[in-house]
C-alpha cells in the first residue's frame, strides 16, 4: 500500500512512529472530557483565564476545575502562570496545533 503525502490530514502527512502516536494520543486523552473541552474553549476564547473566573462559568467546584486544569497543563495543552494567589491559564498554541492536526480532515485526498 502506498501511503503518500496526501493520505493523511495536515500535520499527519505520513504514518506515525509509535512514540509520536503515543504523544498525540496523550493530547487527545487529556482533552477527551466534556469539562476539559469546555475549559479549553473558554480559555481559548478569553485568551487567558483565572481559575477564580472559571467556576461560575463551568458550574463545577473549584477543586474539580483545578483537577481538570492540572490534567490539561500536564499534557501541555495549557500554560500556567501565578499572580499573587491566583493561577492564570492560556492555551499552548503549539500543542493545540498538534491536537488540531489530528482531526484536520479537510486536506485528505481520496484516491479512486
Amino acid at each position: 500500500m502506498n501511503l503518500g503525502p496526501s493520505c493523511c490530514p495536515t500535520g499527519l502527512r505520513r504514518p506515525l512512529e509509535r512514540d509520536e502516536a503515543t504523544r498525540l494520543a496523550n493530547l487527545v486523552k487529556a482533552a477527551a472530557d466534556p469539562a476539559r473541552l469546555q475549559l479549553l474553549s473558554i480559555i481559548g476564547h478569553e485568551e487567558e483565564s483565572c481559575v477564580c473566573d472559571l467556576q461560575e462559568i463551568i458550574g463545577l467546584s473549584q477543586p474539580t476545575i483545578s483537577y481538570h486544569l492540572k490534567k490539561l497543563t500536564d499534557a501541555g495543552l495549557l500554560t500556567r502562570t501565578t499572580r499573587g494567589t491566583w493561577a492564570w491559564y492560556r492555551l499552548d498554541a503549539d500543542r493545540m496545533a498538534e491536537l488540531s492536526a489530528v482531526f484536520d480532515v479537510h486536506s485528505l485526498a481520496y484516491h479512486s
